[in-house]
């Protein structure tokens, strides 16, 4: 490689680590002089990348963003990790997304050092996940986008939702990401309280409406406020909306490995204290009767009648076959 595209090379990775840099510091790094440093930097900006002169006593340089994406550079960590990241979004993402994240993936592996393709080839990313967790096949990106930058510049947004055929006025405020698919939490102008919308069953319409001072999501933490959303909770608390308590006739070890939302304790010999929370109190009695033990309720009241209710419900689906 010849010497003056090697130094325009190490240039670009140093003005990439970090947002300024001095033009002393940087003629130090790479050994050269001031003025060669001013001559590399004009070459840069005509290969496209948007280089900034900063003022100040030491004057210098900074790397800023352009109306087009010119070439990166990565170090190994970075490549990596980006390399996998696409894989997961490759075999995770919606139609579209996948098939970008795909594209972008050859075009790295393509370039990439043999040490570094070794290390991934180790890797191999397959999703399993249920299907009621699957993407969205039909999410545009450029809805996503659009979305997205209405979120940013505080613009009520406009648009169709589903197939109700009535034009929606939102303030937007978060897009998020559950189970696979993407979300708008937003403000219902029409409805005057929180809505969360899917973004593959938004049409926008143009333009978007005027801009708004952004609002305060119940409680003050978008997370907490989705999760109760999507629970049922009615509140920002984010718990489920019945909560019990019970003591399982099974070792703690036994439990704790399928237990994805729920607190295990230790409770004597075999035995474990098991605190889990549903939709419904029958819900709930159901999904610990799941764990095939002896149970005992430890509270509330209203799990205990749940069960009651389970075990009418069973015995009855249990002689329908007879009757």
């Amino acid at each position: 490689m010849p010497k003056t595209s090697a130094r325009l090379l190490a240039l670009l990775s140093l003005l990439q680590a970090r947002r300024d840099w001095p033009g002393m510091l940087l003629a130090d790094r790479l050994d050269i002089s001031l003025r060669t440093v001013r001559r590399d930097v004009d070459r840069l900006r005509e290969l496209g990348y948007p280089i900034e002169a900063v003022k100040g006593p030491d004057g210098g340089y900074r790397l800023s963003a352009g109306t087009e994406l010119p070439p990166l550079l990565f170090d190994d960590e970075q490549a990596v990790a980006l390399t996998l990241a696409l894989q997961v979004a490759a075999t995770t993402a919606s139609n579209n997304l996948a098939e970008a994240a795909g594209r972008a993936l050859s075009t790295i592996r393509q370039v990439m050092p043999a040490r570094l393709r070794n290390r991934i080839a180790a890797v191999e990313v397959s999703a399993v996940e249920p299907p009621a967790s699957q993407p969205d096949s039909h999410l545009d990106s450029r809805t996503l986008l659009a979305i997205s930058a209405a979120v940013r510049a505080h613009e009520v947004l406009r648009f169709d939702y589903g197939t109700a055929g009535t034009v929606r006025q939102a303030e937007p405020h978060h897009v998020i990401t559950w189970k696979g698919r993407w979300y708008l939490v937003a403000w219902d102008l029409e409805r005057k309280d929180w809505r969360t919308f899917r973004v593959d069953r938004i049409s926008l319409r143009t333009p978007n409406g005027p801009r708004f001072a952004p609002r305060e999501v119940p409680g003050g933490d978008v997370a907490r406020h989705v999760l109760s959303t999507f629970r049922g909770s009615g509140d920002s608390s984010g718990n489920w909306p019945c909560q019990g308590t019970v003591i399982l006739d099974r070792p703690t070890a036994d439990i704790a490995p399928y237990m994805a939302d729920g607190i295990v304790q230790e409770a004597g010999p075999d035995r474990c204290r098991l605190t889990l929370g549903a939709w419904s109190w029958p819900a709930l009695a159901a999904a610990i009767a799941r764990y095939d033990a002896e149970i005992e309720v430890v509270g509330p009241a209203e799990l205990a009648e749940a069960f009651t209710e389970l075990a009418d419900r069973c015995a009855r689906a249990g002689s329908s076959l007879r009757q």
